[in-house]
């Protein structure tokens, strides 16, 4: 049997991780003196409340090497070969810290084939390759074909994110030389997305509803109009507004497959409340 590991970054709702048999392991968020475990101690709806009234944002990072090498060898109790899946190696040092953990796992469980995939996606188009890897273990598929399946799905995925407001980038540093700008752009809805494992910049909207529009035209000039597709809605204390999007999505394409989900702690830092987004891939 083939084992699958990823970690919290990529925001696969727990009930499915864990009837898929995803071992996952945590990203970290560092706040004051605090170091938090992403989903374990940091979770979802209590930290955008914390981040709403935050006037520093915390900071984050990867797994450490340690953190992956429990995660393989809880695998290697039950599998013989595991697929391992990070965000975009351009974005974090996971994907390094991973092949240090494997290095390390080897001189224990030489028996015992791993595979690290950079899927050089973030969030649920780096969960989609995990979950459809999953899916292909559970369908009896082989080790090359389950690692060939994560690289395809990720591959193929597609990530737009639209935030409520620019005040997180804004504290976040990201916004730059701007900073006298941010009294009128404060309400600018900006769109951002993945290319080649870089976060770039989509565009911006004057309003939310103008911002769904236009992530609605980017998904349709990707895979076309009326188009089979996978997705996952993901938010940050936004399920509401994520509806209206959710609406729009299914008036224009074939959704075969739904999934809703929060976006994880270690990434709603850097947007905040209100962060609305899509992951999804032909099919």
């Amino acid at each position: 049997m083939v084992g699958i590991l990823t970690d919290t970054s990529a925001s696969i709702p727990e009930p499915l991780a864990c009837k898929l048999g995803i071992e996952i392991v945590p990203y970290y968020i560092h706040r004051g003196l605090e170091t938090l475990r992403d989903m374990v101690d940091a979770r979802p709806a209590e930290f955008a409340e914390w981040l709403r009234e935050a006037t520093k944002l915390p900071t984050t990072s990867h797994p450490n090497p340690g953190d992956y090498l429990i995660g393989l060898r809880n695998l290697a109790q039950r599998a013989r070969e595991i697929v391992v899946l990070t965000m975009t190696s351009k974005g974090s040092g996971a994907y390094q810290s991973c092949l240090a953990a494997v290095d390390l796992f080897k001189q224990q469980f030489a028996d015992v084939r791993v595979e690290v995939v950079d899927t050089l996606q973030v969030a649920m188009s780096h969960g989609w390759a995990a979950i459809e890897a999953a899916r292909a273990v559970l369908d009896g598929l082989g080790f090359e074909e389950v690692a060939q399946r994560a690289r395809e799905v990720a591959r193929q995925g597609m990530m737009i994110q639209t935030a409520d407001t620019l005040r997180y980038l804004y504290m976040g540093g990201r916004i730059g030389r701007a900073k006298h700008l941010v009294g009128s752009l404060l309400n600018i809805k900006p769109l951002i997305g993945m290319e080649d494992g870089i976060i770039i910049a989509l565009g911006t909207a004057r309003s939310r509803l103008k911002a769904y529009r236009r992530m609605v035209e980017l998904m349709q000039q990707r895979v076309g109009e009326s188009a089979r597709i996978k997705i996952a809605f993901t938010h940050v204390a936004a399920l509401e507004q994520l509806e209206t999007l959710r609406a729009m999505v299914a008036a224009h394409f074939e959704c075969v497959e739904t999934i809703v989900t929060d976006l994880s702690p270690v990434l709603a830092v850097h947007s905040g409340p209100g962060t609305v987004g899509v992951s999804f891939f032909p099919t």
